[in-house]
Formats: structure tokens, sequence, C-alpha cells
């Protein structure tokens, strides 16, 4: 076990809240969100292993190890919120340490990011191998590339495509394994068969615009937990909490307070 731990910060008063960025970003995108649910939650705002300020330990860059690393610094209990890679991440914690959490909050997720033959309302498998090879040539060209497409079809997609931009190399380039590896975790992870150990209560986010994790996917997972509730923010696409944020935190109060 590695003994480096990820960076954490935490802000605000009540509730345990922690949040989980997505592939090749840090917690400095929930900016926007911050101010609002600091004001009725204690947030704990993480960077994934290799990206932000948070340092890489050896070893597979895995789900279990992203996994581990995160529950080194969070509380004895607490509720997840989890976007894209981090919803992965997040979804994993709730199946494999249930005691942990409290409720759990994903935002464009899914338990499996690239098609299958069963699974049809994911990302193409051409894609992601598109975007493993960029990224060998071209590390933060591939990153920018990538963030452009969470944003497309947005009501405020050159808004949103400037904040992911401002925000992502502040702390400098993420590790090129972690960038790398990550996207290998999002290619290869398949959680679905897992989905019906989630006991807690569970609210899944979606954009309706969300060209990387297509809103249809909402009832297929809702068939796999039957329990989750799901709402679809109509313009959004894959960072609804950028598009839409004052309905965003809304949804998320709700669903916390209630």
């Amino acid at each position: 076990m590695s003994k480096l731990k990820p960076y954490i910060e935490t802000v605000g008063q009540g509730p345990d809240l922690v949040l989980l960025h997505g592939w090749g970003l840090h917690s400095g995108i929930w900016e926007l969100i911050t101010e609002q649910l600091s004001q009725h939650f204690t947030l704990h705002l993480i960077d994934l292993p290799g990206f932000g300020r948070s340092p890489l330990p050896g070893g597979d860059y895995s789900i279990e190890l992203l996994t581990d690393q995160v529950l080194k610094v969070t509380p004895e209990k607490a509720h997840y919120l989890g976007w894209s890679m981090g919803g992965l991440v997040a979804t994993n914690i709730a199946i494999s340490h249930p005691q942990r959490v409290e409720s759990l909050i994903t935002v464009s997720s899914s338990p499996r990011f690239v098609q299958a033959d069963d699974w049809q309302h994911a990302m193409k498998p051409n894609i992601m191998d598109s975007f493993c090879r960029y990224l060998e040539e071209d590390y933060q060209g591939t990153i920018i590339r990538f963030l452009a497409i969470q944003a497309i079809g947005s009501e405020t997609q050159k808004e949103d495509i400037r904040r992911l931009r401002d925000t992502v190399f502040i702390h400098g380039m993420p590790a090129s394994r972690a960038l790398r590896e990550g996207l290998n975790l999002l290619n290869d992870v398949d959680l679905r068969e897992q989905m019906n150990a989630i006991s807690v209560p569970f609210l899944r986010l979606y954009g309706r615009l969300d060209s990387l994790v297509p809103a249809k996917a909402a009832e297929e997972v809702g068939q796999l937990v039957p329990h989750s509730e799901h709402h679809v923010f109509p313009k959004a696409s894959h960072a609804p909490f950028l598009s839409h944020t004052d309905q965003f935190v809304e949804k998320v109060r709700e669903f916390l307070v209630a």
C-alpha cells in the first residue's frame, strides 16, 4: 500500500460531501458550485491521483487504486458526488465500501463508458481508441479536444469550454501515466454486474446533449439499480454543473436534504 495520499481541501459546514472530478481535470472544476454547496455541506474536494496537486503512487492505475486513495483522506462516512470518471470511482466506493457512503450522486457517469453488444448507449470504441492514440502524440491538445467534446451542444458551450480550458492546467500538466491509464480505465471498467450491490440512496444526473455518456443510458442503469432516481438536464451536455449551476445545486440539495 502506498503512503502517498491525494490532495484534499475541505470547505463549508454541514453534512460531509465528497466531490470527485473527471478525467484530465482536478477539483478546481467545482469552483462554480462550491460557494453555494458549502453553505449547506462540508465539502471535501479531492484531486484524484496524478491530477491537480495529487501525487501518483506506484502500481496499476486501477479503479481499486483510486478507491483506496480516496478513502485514505475522506471522512468515515460521507455523501459522495462523482462526475464522469469520478462517478465511476464513487460508484465503486458505494459497491465495495457501503459503510463509508451515506448516499451517492453520479453526474454524466455510467457503470460502463464504452459500447458493448448489450450496451449501446455509450461511447463508440473507436472514439476511445483515437483519444488513446492522440494522447501519445500531444497530451495538451488531446486534453483540450476531450474538454471541447464535453461541452458540445450545451447552451453555454463557449463559456463552458473556456472555463474547462482555463481550469485544466492551473496546477501544471497532469501526470502522463494518469492520463494514459485513466483512459484505459474508462475503456475497460464494467461495473454493471455489481450495481445491484448499491444499497444507499442513489441519484444519477445526466445532460440530454451529452455525447460521451448519452442520457439514453439512464433507463438501462435504472434497470440495474431499481431504487435509484435520475434526472436529465434538457439543455446540458457532459458538465451540467457548469452550464446549469443553479438547477444543478438545487437538485443536489433536494436529494441530500430529503
